[in-house]
């Protein structure tokens, strides 16, 4: 005979492992904040930022931020400035990505 399966046991696992990869993703995030040095901006700022990129439609934008964070995690990007546009690596153009050239 076959034992009987605990659902409660399994849905109170699945709980568990659910909270352990939410805060898994609140501390990566924490530790990108500060790997970027976005840690230095006042909140308000950096929640100003993140609105606004959430915001954002232009997928050119969108693909130039994405290049920018793979820069970034190859070891490419980090704080110094370089590009074209003399922007620093890994920061968020707060205009929505129009260049000043």
């Amino acid at each position: 005979m076959r034992k009987p399966r605990d659902f409660d046991s399994e849905l109170k696992a699945l709980a568990d492992k659910a909270k352990a990869l939410k805060e898994r993703r609140v501390r990566q995030l924490g530790e990108l904040v500060a790997a970027t040095g976005a840690d230095a901006l006042d909140a308000d700022i950096l929640a100003g930022a993140l609105l606004h990129v959430a915001t954002v439609k232009d997928a050119a934008t969108k693909e130039g931020w994405r290049k920018a964070g793979v820069a970034f995690f190859l070891g490419k990007g980090g704080k110094s400035a370089g590009g074209p546009s003399g922007q620093q690596s890994g920061t968020l153009p707060l205009d929505g990505g129009a260049s000043s050239t």
